[in-house]
């Protein structure tokens, strides 16, 4: 299952943070690392921390959004230290989020994404997430390295699957979770509806984002979206 686990570096300036990041998680069983716009990228500093994990760095996928480098995600996890106005479904324990995560590998990629140094994740890409994570620390110093920050999860991660050697049953047909691709569909969908039935009104009511919000504390599975879709669907044929 760590084979599922991606690894989402957003912007990153430093790029000896990329390398430290990819020696973390070569430690700890994980391979899939993705990064978003990074500032410098080859560069001789990432290659000089990755240390034995050079292969992460040279086998890497670099992409222009995170948008990107989600979609194909089941769930989409952001590494925040601050939460939003409109906030989405938070674990504050890493142990608690792989928990959650390892029941939704067997449907596809759980991706962990983790922001800027200076600045985290912004408003638009923690949109893309579907939950968030907090990393407790002391709350006089709470400012954790990003190198330390991926290490904490990808530590959790591989506890989690050297903890039972018997084979994990696989999600019933029920639980399957959907993709961030067919989230997205749907609220493409949703958004198209309400705008025909006139609902849309009222520009700055955020009301859009908080239907995301509702949505991502709901976790529909994929028959539960089909359902929603069709719900749509008949609503819009009565027009």
């Amino acid at each position: 299952m760590l084979e599922r686990i991606r690894i989402v570096l957003v912007q990153t300036y430093h790029p000896g943070n990329i390398g430290a990041s990819a020696r973390a998680m070569k430690t700890m069983g994980l391979g899939d690392l993705v990064l978003v716009a990074p500032r410098q990228f080859p560069d001789p500093e990432a290659t000089r921390l990755a240390a034995g994990a050079v292969d992460l760095i040279e086998g890497c996928r670099v992409v222009d959004s995170l948008g990107e480098a989600v979609t194909d995600c089941v769930q989409v996890i952001g590494a925040s230290a601050r939460l939003r106005s409109l906030p989405l479904p938070c674990y504050h324990a890493p142990d608690a989020m792989i928990e959650a995560a390892w029941q939704r590998l067997p449907d596809g990629p759980v991706a962990v994404v983790f922001g800027r140094e200076r600045s985290g994740l912004t408003n638009d890409e923690i949109g893309h997430c579907t939950h968030q994570l907090n990393i407790p620390a002391n709350p006089d110093y709470g400012v954790l390295n990003l190198s330390q920050a991926v290490q904490i999860v990808a530590y959790e991660a591989f506890r989690r699957a050297t903890r039972t050697a018997v084979a994990e049953t696989p999600a019933s047909r029920d639980t399957i979770y959907p993709t961030l691709d067919q989230l997205e569909h749907f609220h493409t969908h949703l958004h198209r509806a309400l705008d025909s039935a006139g609902f849309l009104t009222q520009p700055h009511a955020k009301t859009e984002a908080h239907l995301r919000a509702l949505f991502a504390r709901a976790e529909p599975s994929r028959k539960e979206l089909s359902i929603l879709r069709g719900v749509l669907n008949a609503l819009e044929r009565r027009d």
